[in-house]
This record gives structure tokens, C-alpha cells and sequence, in this order.
């Protein structure tokens, strides 16, 4: 999805993004929030740990959880992974470069697809206070106002995704994980493999009716200050391989978007978690098992929040006679 986002930031003048550091979201939690994010951490199977490998009947899957964001601190982790990946018949991601070529040329050959249709505008669908707030958030990532009233719900909510903090990355180039095994995988000559079709994302986010897709919209609403927080928290607990605490800490944020109840804010983030992961985990593993039995040694490359849980890729392979064991 951050490709997506390029095809608007292309249109932009690239203005300059602090890095993303400072506080952590983590020490603004009350003790209650904290407790309950340890206990919900603790139930959770694989809840820690961010390579993984699968075998079953003489089959090795290799699991990795990326990071969509440029960091620095990711060359240890591709140090152990690299090597793995030259030794791989196939590494699956969420989408190879063929798809995102797909998705930037369909994008750029017919920008209405990003677009609200019949000459409908965000302001004319939602309160002024929340629009007011999507405004200057959409402002803060250099989309203009008036070009962010046209966006659809789903496409707007993934650009106030990124943090304004981030945006440097995106500008320059700078890109992930995932980039980073794309390239090895070309360079070494290992064969790629989508886990779903580019567009997939897109017809999720834009399933259900309009005014479910504007409460989405509205999860994107924290100020920049807390959000770079939460981003800090995230990337910090990425890199310590705390996955689930960095899911379950995206949850409790919600709590912090002005005028939406604590029980709202969990029961929106519930629907995000069915749309985003769960529903796409299931869709995976008929991906990963078909490979598998073609190939001796294969490599998934997904984002991490996807590995942990009782619907995560892990635990569902595991439920499928694979023995899980977390490396390094």
C-alpha cells in the first residue's frame, strides 16, 4: 500500500520530515491499559519472536514478519535472513514487483479509482469537527485539503496511516523489508510469488457500506504528537520482536482519537483486525500449503502483525500439522 501512496506523493512537493523518534506511546498508558495490554499479550500463541520456521513431512517454510517502513535497524535481521533466502525455492509476499507494477499502472492510468465518484466530498458526509481533524492531518502529509475531500474513505485512512515522521522514508525511496528481500530474491534468482492479488486490499477496504468505510476514516484521527509516539512504541517493540505487543498497543491507540468511546474505539479496531488480518490470513494459507508442495524450501515475507495470535499465520499452519519453532 505504500506504492499507492507514492502515486500521490509524486503529485506533491516533498516538503521535510523529522525522523521518527522521542516518546514512547508506551508510557502514556494508565496502569489499567498497561495490565491489560500485558494480560492480552500473554494469552496470545507466538506472541514474540520475528523469524520462524515450519516443517512438515521433509517441507521447511521459512517466516518472516517485516515491517512495511525504512529503518535502519533492520540489518541485523536481513543478515539472518538474506542467507536463508539465497538457500529458498520460493519467497511469497504480500505483493511481488509484477504487483506493484499492476497496482502503480492502474492507479496512475485512472486516478477516479482513488476518487470519490459522482462529484461527492468527504466534508458533505461527515461532521466539521471530524473533517476539520482528517484536514489538517491530511495537511501535515502535504495533501492539500481540497485534494484529500475527493479521496475515498479507504484510500484517505491509509495515507493518515503513516506518520508524518515517516514520510521522509516514503519520499525518498526508502522502503522496508519486504523491498529489501525483492531485491535479494532478484538479485539471487529466487522465484517470487504474490499471496494475493495487488488489489485485494482495496476491495476489502471498500466492502461494507459508505458509512462503515467513514468509521474506518475515523481511526485514522490522532494527532501527530500521539501518533509518532505510538510509531516509536511500534518500531521499538518490532525490533525487541514484541509483535503482539505492538498489534495490541494499536488497539489501545484508538482510545486516544477524540469524541469515540473506549468500547467504540475496540469494536472499530475488532472490524479493522477481521478486515485487515484475519480474513486475509485465512486466504494465505491455501497460498503457503500449495507452494509448499511443490517446493522443498520456501520463504514468506509478510508484515509481522500477521504471524501472532490464534488467527495468525503461525497458529494456523501449526493447526495443519506443521511444527512451528521461533529461530534466533
Amino acid at each position: 500500500m505504500l506504492r499507492a501512496l507514492n502515486v500521490i506523493l509524486s503529485l506533491l512537493a516533498a516538503p521535510a520530515f523529522a525522523q521518527c523518534e522521542g516518546p514512547s506511546l508506551l508510557d502514556r498508558l494508565t496502569p489499567q491499559d498497561r495490565a491489560e495490554l500485558d494480560s492480552v499479550v500473554a494469552s496470545m500463541p507466538f506472541s514474540e519472536g520475528l523469524i520462524w520456521e515450519a516443517e512438515r513431512d521433509g517441507k521447511t517454510i521459512t517466516v518472516a514478519g517485516t515491517m512495511h517502513i525504512h529503518d535502519p535497524r533492520f540489518a541485523p535481521i536481513e543478515d539472518k535472513l538474506l542467507p536463508m533466502l539465497k538457500g529458498s525455492d520460493l519467497l511469497l509476499l504480500e505483493m511481488t514487483p509484477v504487483e506493484q507494477r499492476e497496482m502503480q499502472e492502474v492507479l496512475g492510468d485512472d486516478p477516479s479509482l482513488m476518487l470519490l465518484a459522482d462529484g461527492k466530498t468527504l466534508p458533505s458526509m461527515i461532521d466539521p469537527v471530524t473533517w476539520a481533524a482528517l484536514s489538517e492531518a491530511a495537511g501535515d502529509r502535504n495533501i492539500p485539503p481540497v485534494m484529500a475531500a475527493r479521496l475515498r474513505p479507504w484510500f484517505l485512512m491509509l495515507s493518515l496511516s503513516m506518520p508524518v515522521c515517516a514520510m521522509g522514508y516514503l519520499v525518498d525511496g526508502q522502503q522496508g523489508l519486504d523491498m529489501t528481500l525483492m531485491d535479494a530474491a532478484e538479485k539471487a534468482g529466487v522465484p517470487m510469488q504474490a499471496l494475493e492479488p495487488w488489489d485485494t486490499m482495496f476491495n476489502v477496504l471498500e466492502h461494507g457500506t459508505m458509512e462503515e468505510q467513514l468509521d474506518f476514516l475515523r481511526m485514522g484521527i490522532l494527532d501527530a504528537e500521539t501518533q509518532q509516539q505510538l510509531f516509536v512504541a511500534m518500531l521499538d517493540g518490532y525490533f525487541a520482536g514484541k509483535v503482539a505487543e505492538v498489534w495490541e498497543l494499536s488497539r489501545l491507540s484508538a482510545r486516544f482519537i477524540p469524541g469515540i468511546s473506549p468500547t467504540d474505539a475496540d469494536a472499530l479496531f475488532e472490524a479493522t483486525e477481521d478486515v485487515l488480518l484475519t480474513g486475509r490470513n485465512d486466504d494465505w494459507i491455501l497460498v503457503i500449503e500449495t507452494a509448499a508442495a511443490a517446493h522443498d524450501r520456501i520463504m514468506v515475507a509478510a508484515g509481522a502483525a500477521h504471524l501472532t495470535g490464534t488467527g495468525g499465520v503461525l497458529a494456523l499452519l501449526q493447526d495443519r500439522g506443521w511444527t512451528i519453532t521461533r529461530l534466533y
